[in-house]
């Protein structure tokens, strides 16, 4: 994630999880939770006054939970309609401060749904408060990050097994209700969709593990190819083992690119909201390229710091 301030947040699952705050001079400051059990967060959602929203991607249980600035948890929504969330892939805050949350699939374990027939992820919301979220899309093939685009009443969201773009008309706020999904954009082979972003041309950024894509998705569904950074004989790996059913965390944790280490995400950064910077699961750093289109500010770009602002002023460590 990256903030006006200048700080770039990003998921850490060393020691017993939590984030890395990466200052406007490069450093980088671990903050380590200090929950009971280690925490592995896959997406993270920074809140007003400094707090972070961690989505735990445990193997058997997920949730959502908040981190502090110095390190104490707290859980925010641990199950779904009364039954314990599965393991949580991403989590998102509305202007409204409703929690979103995407499930990936419900099978144990998850590389059991690496296949295209996948249909048991879901969205679902909790309201500002509730520990209880509410699947509002379910029957998703293996459901990946999304966007919640009030302006336009859209939510967009990857399916990254089922390798498409899925769009929701967002109908109704309070409570939150979305119709019917249409397929906006389906992605071929070498493709498989995960980080999502938006531009304020509406376009759709899509990020693809494996092949180190990024695709532009007009709101029409016309997909333009911006940047790869990919191994032929790896990606020809990866494919024959997907057509055969066979896909595994094998062909996941494989690295063999030049830049990019297998490519999970991306954020509009920097002074104009016009620098990408990408996430890579397999990497010790966090490249970026530099664009011409304007991310738009999502809630958390203006969010207050709070305890943090102490790390931009490098006082804590």
């Amino acid at each position: 994630m990256a903030h006006r301030s200048g700080l770039l947040l990003t998921p850490d699952w060393s020691g017993n999880g939590g984030i890395s705050v990466i200052d406007p001079g490069g450093t980088t400051h671990s903050i380590q939770s200090r929950w009971h059990t280690p925490l592995r967060p896959n997406g993270i959602a920074l809140e007003g006054g400094g707090t972070v929203l961690l989505a735990h991607l445990g193997d058997q249980r997920g949730g959502i939970y908040r981190l502090y600035p110095h390190g104490e948890v707290e859980p925010v929504v641990h199950t779904v309609e009364g039954i314990p969330m599965p393991p949580a892939n991403y989590v998102v805050q509305d202007s409204d401060g409703r929690i979103w949350v995407t499930v990936s699939t419900r099978l144990t374990p998850r590389a059991a749904d690496y296949r295209a027939s996948a249909q048991s992820g879901f969205i679902a919301v909790a309201t500002a408060g509730s520990t209880d979220a509410r699947i509002v899309a379910d029957g998703l093939g293996y459901t990946n990050e999304c966007v919640i685009d009030e302006q336009r009443g859209h939510v967009w969201v990857n399916e990254t097994f089922a390798r498409r773009l899925t769009r929701f008309e967002l109908r109704n706020m309070h409570p939150v209700k979305l119709g019917k999904g249409v397929c906006m954009c389906t992605f071929g082979a070498g493709t498989y969709p995960d980080g999502l972003a938006l531009d304020e041309q509406g376009h759709l950024w899509v990020s693809s593990i494996v092949s180190n894509r990024i695709v532009r998705i007009s709101p029409h569904g016309e997909a333009h190819l911006m940047f790869e950074d990919s191994d032929p004989s790896h990606l020809a790996w990866t494919e024959e083992a997907f057509a055969a059913n066979a896909l595994g965390r094998e062909h996941l944790d494989i690295a063999r690119s030049r830049w990019v280490k297998n490519l999970s995400n991306l954020a509009f950064g920097g002074p104009a909201r016009q620098r990408l910077f990408l996430g890579n699961l397999l990497g010790d750093t966090l490249p970026y390229i530099d664009s011409e289109y304007t991310g738009v500010a999502m809630p958390h770009w203006t969010a207050s710091l709070g305890d943090l602002q102490a790390l931009i002023q490098g006082t804590v460590q």
